[in-house]
Parts: C-alpha cells; structure tokens; sequence
C-alpha cells in the first residue's frame, strides 16, 4: 500500500514499547500491531489524534505515501 505507518522509528525514539502505546491510547494490541504492519485498511481521526498525542508528533510525523508501494485495490484483486 502507498501509505505506510512509521510506528518504529517514533517508539524508539521515545523509548516506548508498542504495548505501553497501546494502554496509553485505549487501543488493543492486536488492532496497533495491523496498524503498525501496514494491513489496516483505515484509520479513525480519533485514533490518530490519541496516537500523535502519545507520541507528540504530527500525524505527517506517523503516516507517510511512498508511490512506489503497491496498491491497496491491486492486493484485493490478488485476494479473491
């Protein structure tokens, strides 16, 4: 998919584990872990906000488009 999550870099950065930021959030692990993959298909505005809370950045900080990245529609096609 074009948009990715840069969960990594950001926790580290913060020295922050991936469970702390999900109590921190109100999020289930599993729900952050798709997050974090690059397999969650959407994002709630909520969602977002509580994270670049936590985070203290941006959401351009956590979300970012690479072109060259493979097509959400192209991976749903190869599904079926």
């Amino acid at each position: 998919m074009p948009i990715r999550i840069d969960l990594d870099d950001l926790l580290h950065a913060r020295r922050m584990t991936l469970t702390e930021l999900a109590e921190r959030v109100d999020i289930t692990l599993a729900n952050l872990s798709i997050l974090k993959t690059g397999k969650a298909k959407a994002i709630r505005f909520s969602t977002l906000e509580a994270l670049c809370r936590e985070l203290g950045c941006l959401p351009g900080d956590l979300i970012g488009y690479d072109p060259g990245g493979p097509d959400l529609s192209e991976q749903e096609e190869g599904a079926e």
